[in-house]
């Protein structure tokens, strides 16, 4: 039992940490704002984590970790009812650590290890979507030339990076608060798929149009 308390208390700091960095973004919330949160004393909180940028770390890992497992099953795409599902669970994972994302330049700036760990999960995006482009055009829901897809799948990724970005920037106050996390979920992935457009068969064009209309209408956009 005295072994899996520090454990627990790790555990916790990582969660109170996501928390704020979340909400204030990362530059805002201090070692101090951390433990006087957690109720606990700077000494502790240094016990488990010595130095702000352990925090950043640790919570990249989990963020590194969870968006690889995911997008693994690009390749499980077939056409657009899975891409839809397929994005929006990506733009979910984002929102989760959003504070990455809101402070991007900055924390590459001054962190070595996202530094080259991030352009990491740029290739990883990009090749997970091109895989998934290739499902859907075997599949035969679109049709798309091979030398198309870089391009695509750049652009793509494109605007899976900077969505929460354009997001706050519209509005600062209220973008990256979580009763806004729904509305902007679904913005993102409409707008992400919109890029396939030129390339869908005439059905699943016509499908995803319904997905927006759906998931996107005052009633959709709202959470159940």
């Amino acid at each position: 039992m005295v072994k899996k308390a520090p454990r627990r208390t790790a555990e916790r700091i990582l969660e109170v940490t996501l928390e704020l960095f979340n909400r204030f973004g990362e530059p805002n919330v201090s070692t101090t704002l951390i433990s006087a949160e957690l109720g606990i004393s700077p000494g502790n909180l240094y016990y488990h984590y010595p130095a702000k940028d352990e925090l950043i770390n640790s919570l990249f890992d989990r963020y590194e970790k969870a968006l690889n497992e995911l997008l693994n099953a690009s390749d499980s795409v077939r056409d657009v009812e899975d891409a839809w599902f397929f994005m929006h669970t990506l733009f979910e994972l984002i929102w989760q650590y959003r504070f990455l994302y809101r402070d991007l330049n900055d924390l590459l700036s001054k962190n070595r290890r996202l530094e080259t760990h991030f352009q990491w999960v740029l290739k990883n995006k990009t090749r997970s979507v091109k895989t998934m482009l290739d499902s859907m055009n075997r599949s035969g829901a679109m049709h798309i030339d091979s030398r198309e897809m870089e391009p695509t799948a750049t652009s793509m990724v494109v605007v899976l990076t900077y969505w929460l970005s354009f997001e706050y920037v519209k509005d600062p106050r209220n973008a990256l608060e979580p009763a806004s996390a729904q509305a902007a979920l679904l913005r993102g992935a409409h707008h992400v798929l919109n890029l396939l457009i030129p390339y869908l068969e005439a059905s699943q064009r016509t499908h995803l149009l319904k997905l927006v209309d759906a998931y996107t209408s005052p009633a959709g956009a709202q959470p159940p």
